[in-house]
C-alpha cells in the first residue's frame, strides 16, 4: 500500500485518479482549492482517504497538507502534480497579471510541492513524482503560447530532477495527455480579456467562444488513471508518457517534422565550428 498526494482532484483526471488509487487499495490525500468538491471521495473511503483544501500557490497550505499527510499515513510515496488550468490568448493579447498567475499555478506550485515532499523521499530512498503536462507543450498551438510555456517549463524541470533523483531511488515521470473528457476546455479554461482582430484567424480560433471541443474529447479519464497507476507500479517507469491516440499521433508528427527541419539546416548548423 502506497500513499499518494494528488492535487487538483475536484474534476477530470485528478478526480478519476484519486478514485482509482483508492479503489486499488492505496491511501490518498485528495486535494482541491474547495475541499467540499472532494469530500465525497473521502467519505467513500474513510480509512484510506484524507480530503484537504489546497491552493498550490499558497506555500503555507502546501506545508500544512504535507504535514497532515505524514501524520495520518506516515509519509508520501507518490506525488501527482495535477492542479493547473488552461489559458488562451495571443502572446500580445495576454495580461501580465494573468501570465504570472498561470506560471505561479502551473509551474511554481508544482515546484513548491516537489520541494515539500523531497526531504522524506530522499530519507527513504524511494518515491515517485508525476508531473501532469500536456501535448500542448509539444504542439505549441497559436493562442496557447503561455500555457504551452508553463508545461514546457515543468517538463524542463522534470528532466533535470529525474537525473538528480534517480541515483536516490526516486522516479520522476512527465505525463502528456491529449484531449480527455474533462473540464479542461470548460470551467478550467481561461483567456485574455482583450482580443485583437489581427489574430482572429490564428489565436482567435481557440478562444472559448469559438471552441467546439468541450464534451467531445476522445480520452477517457478513468483509463488515463489506470495508465498512471501502471506507470507507478512499473519497475522501469518512463521519463515521459504520452496518453491518448491523438497525443501519440501528434507527438510522432512533431518529432518527424523537427527531425526533417534539423536535417535540412544541418550544413548551416555545423558550419559554426572553429576551424583549426
Amino acid at each position: 500500500m502506497a500513499t499518494w498526494l494528488i492535487t487538483g482532484c475536484s474534476t477530470g483526471l485528478g478526480r478519476a485518479l484519486a478514485q482509482a488509487v483508492l479503489t486499488h487499495g492505496h491511501n490518498a490525500v485528495v486535494t482541491a482549492r474547495n475541499v467540499s468538491t472532494v469530500q465525497d471521495i473521502a467519505d467513500a473511503f474513510p480509512g484510506t482517504a484524507l480530503a484537504l483544501p489546497l491552493d498550490v500557490t499558497d506555500r503555507a497550505q502546501i506545508s500544512s497538507v504535507v504535514k497532515q499527510a505524514q501524520e495520518r499515513f506516515g509519509g508520501i510515496d507518490v506525488l501527482v502534480n495535477n492542479a493547473g488550468y488552461g489559458y488562451r490568448a495571443a502572446v500580445e493579447e495576454a495580461d501580465d497579471a494573468d501570465i504570472r498567475q498561470l506560471f505561479d499555478t502551473n509551474v511554481f506550485g508544482a515546484v513548491d510541492l516537489i520541494k515539500a515532499v523531497l526531504p522524506d523521499m530522499r530519507a527513504n530512498r524511494s518515491g515517485s513524482i508525476l508531473n501532469i503536462s500536456s501535448i500542448g507543450a509539444r504542439l505549441k498551438p497559436a493562442g496557447s503560447g503561455y500555457y504551452a510555456a508553463t508545461k514546457a517549463a515543468l517538463e524542463g524541470i522534470s528532466g533535470s530532477l529525474r537525473k538528480e533523483l534517480h541515483p536516490l531511488g526516486i522516479n520522476v515521470t512527465v505525463i502528456e495527455p491529449g484531449a480527455f473528457r474533462t473540464d479542461f476546455a470548460g470551467r478550467s479554461l481561461t483567456q485574455s480579456a482583450t482580443a485583437i482582430e489581427d489574430y482572429a484567424e490564428t489565436a482567435g480560433k481557440r478562444r472559448k467562444e469559438n471552441d467546439t471541443v468541450h464534451g467531445t474529447q476522445p480520452g477517457d479519464p478513468a483509463k488515463a488513471a489506470e495508465a498512471i497507476l501502471a506507470i507507478v507500479d512499473s519497475p522501469n517507469p518512463p521519463s515521459l508518457a504520452v496518453l491518448g491516440q491523438d497525443a501519440w499521433d501528434a507527438f510522432a508528427a512533431v518529432a518527424d517534422a523537427e527531425l526533417t527541419e534539423l536535417e535540412e539546416w544541418k550544413d548551416l548548423s555545423v558550419s559554426t565550428e572553429i576551424e583549426d
